[in-house]
């Protein structure tokens, strides 16, 4: 048996990974979940000064049983004060029959395309089919694959982009103008663009919400990416509690997403909400019923996630020629 275990740089996941096809892949691990086809995942979060780091480790049976944990550090001011990305990290897969080191890869093309591939899968079930116009706040590498997503379900016409540093957002638009012919327009204030808006997504680092509950009109999805930490918030907890709520994982959504600050302050709790996103793939629920209802996907991050991304990438690297390969029992 051939015991080298692979090594992926950033730049090879990423020439691995597409946005439709793990998109896809986590369409079918959220319905795992969902049928009890998968166990349920885990997570460890421990802050530091400056950031945090976090630990997720997950289990799923695709062409073979996989086992993935991720080690993420998650420091939001490096860019400014460290020349450092803001998410560093590292990915180890399993073959879970056996325990064998497949792989160990660089996190952060994982971690930015699986979340914005969730946004997707979310707003395919949830945002209004008529849905033509977006606003994201946080221009960052996740705003940028989020928006990537959302086209390839949605019919988008009109984009407003915010960040708190408004060269950020012209750099957005600059970008995203070679890749989209639509418009797309930075803006100073969230609220007019906001109440504009059937699809809106945070993305930021911020811990103090800025999404109020009288900023959104009836009918929008709101895709909440930002809160994966106790102390961060995008969204105004009384927006929650009076709009249907929709999680990745019950389980972290009441311990690290927006749905805590809620339960924290006594007007929300879990039972409240209406689905897991699987339950709603997988038919156990209806998605939207109405189309005057906002409906909130809160979104942590699960390691179900994970594994599906990191199977992708190593199934395709193995049929590579040009990768790095290591022996660790020399």
């Amino acid at each position: 048996m051939n015991s080298d275990t692979i090594l992926l740089k950033r730049t090879e996941v990423a020439s691995f990974l597409g946005i439709v096809e793990c998109m896809n892949a986590l369409e079918h691990a959220f319905k795992m979940r969902a049928m009890g086809e998968a166990a349920a995942p885990g997570i460890l979060g421990i802050q530091a000064t400056d950031g945090g780091f976090h630990i997720k480790a997950g289990i799923l049976s695709l062409h073979r049983q996989y086992f993935v944990a991720k080690i993420n550090a998650n420091f939001p001011m490096n860019p400014k004060h460290n020349g450092l990305p803001t998410i560093q990290g590292v990915i180890a897969i399993s073959d879970a029959s056996n325990g064998k080191l497949l792989a160990l890869m660089d996190s952060m093309e994982i971690t930015t395309i699986r979340t914005g591939a969730a946004t997707g899968v979310a707003a395919k079930y949830l945002a209004r089919p008529d849905a033509r116009t977006l606003t994201i706040v946080g221009c960052g590498n996740q705003g940028k694959i989020s928006l990537r997503a959302l086209m390839k379900v949605h019919r988008l016409e009109k984009i407003y982009v915010h960040d708190i540093d408004p060269s950020i957002a012209n750099i957005f638009v600059k970008q995203m103008n070679k890749e989209f012919s639509i418009s797309i327009e930075a803006v100073d204030q969230i609220d007019p663009a906001i109440k504009e808006s059937d699809i809106c997504v945070t993305c930021t680092p911020s811990k103090k919400y800025f999404l109020t509950r009288e900023s959104v009109r009836p009918g929008t999805f709101i895709a909440a990416v930002g809160s994966d930490n106790e102390d961060k918030q995008e969204l105004d907890p009384r927006l929650l509690s009076t709009s249907k709520v929709v999680v990745d994982s019950l389980e972290q959504a009441s311990k690290i997403g927006e749905l805590h600050h809620a339960i924290d302050l006594k007007i929300m709790n879990r039972d409240q909400v209406y689905a897991d996103l699987g339950d709603i793939i997988s038919g156990k629920k209806k998605g939207r019923v109405s189309s005057d209802e906002i409906i909130i996907f809160d979104s942590t991050g699960t390691a179900l996630q994970d594994v599906a991304a990191a199977a992708i990438v190593y199934e395709k690297a193995v049929q590579s020629e040009n990768i790095l390969k290591v022996n660790f029992g020399k």
